[in-house]
């Protein structure tokens, strides 16, 4: 018996490896395919409408809400459709994933939110990078984008803690477009997001500068939704975020 263990051990760690391998590149063509959406639809809003910047948020906004809905509904049953770092972060914190997945995760949703900036640039015959001037730097806007960010927290984990994950792609989507309307950050609320942003100097783009600012407060708020949402639930165990994925049959 002993002598196949080792044998077994192997083929585990390469059914493990092979699903890991499949959530991260659902991780990075979800995410790709979200920075698409939320810069091609704000380079589309201001040839559209460039004189009302109004309007131009509401393309913006409502482009992103609809696109974000059927991406976690395409992606989630593989991944979980995270497409966030800080969702990603708290799932960690929460035990519903292990450090090496939580890592990959990461990195596939940096890299496939960057492919999404460089490619909607492209669709719109701009360069491919091009780093944004458009300062967000203040402390409205650091609050707002703290706000933005406590918010999808505990609206993902509340609803999925709660045993309502299947609504999960109706409300993200929906917090998200709301939340370009009733914050002053125009709700970024992800690091990995906010990092491919600065690739594009248009309407949806940040300045580089001040995207360090954004991603601290991103992750500050990420961790008190954290505590919230165990104070909430105290007694649910971890679970699939944001929906039912393959990590529930393979492990990590």
């Amino acid at each position: 018996m002993l002598r196949h263990r080792p044998g077994i051990r192997g083929a585990v760690l390469r059914v493990i490896d092979r699903s890991l391998a499949r959530r991260a590149t659902a991780e990075a063509i979800g995410s790709a395919f979200l920075v698409a959406i939320v810069v091609g639809s704000g380079i589309y809003a201001q040839r559209l409408s460039p004189h009302d910047v109004g309007l131009q948020l509401l393309e913006n906004s409502t482009a992103t809400g609809a696109g974000l809905f059927a991406l976690i509904l395409a992606f989630g049953p593989v991944s979980g459709a995270h497409f966030n770092p800080v969702v990603t972060l708290v799932d960690r914190v929460l035990g519903g994933i292990s450090g090496v997945a939580a890592a990959v995760y990461v990195g596939a949703q940096i890299v496939g939110c960057c492919v999404g900036a460089v490619v909607a640039n492209l669709m719109f015959d701009l360069d491919a990078v091009n780093l944004s001037t458009h300062t967000r730097s203040s402390g409205g806007l650091w609050l707002g984008e703290f706000v933005a960010t406590l918010g999808l927290i505990l609206v993902i984990f509340g609803i999925v803690r709660s045993g309502r994950s299947a609504l999960a792609p109706f409300a993200v989507g929906g917090y998200i477009a709301a939340a370009y309307w009733f914050t002053s950050s125009t709700s970024f609320a992800n690091p990995a997001v906010t990092i491919a942003r600065m690739l594009s100097d248009t309407f949806a783009g940040i300045r580089p500068s001040s995207v360090p600012a954004f991603v601290a407060v991103q992750i500050v708020a990420a961790l008190g939704g954290a505590a919230l949402v165990k104070f909430l639930h105290p007694d649910v165990d971890a679970v699939d975020v944001v929906v039912p994925h393959e990590h529930s049959r393979a492990g990590g």
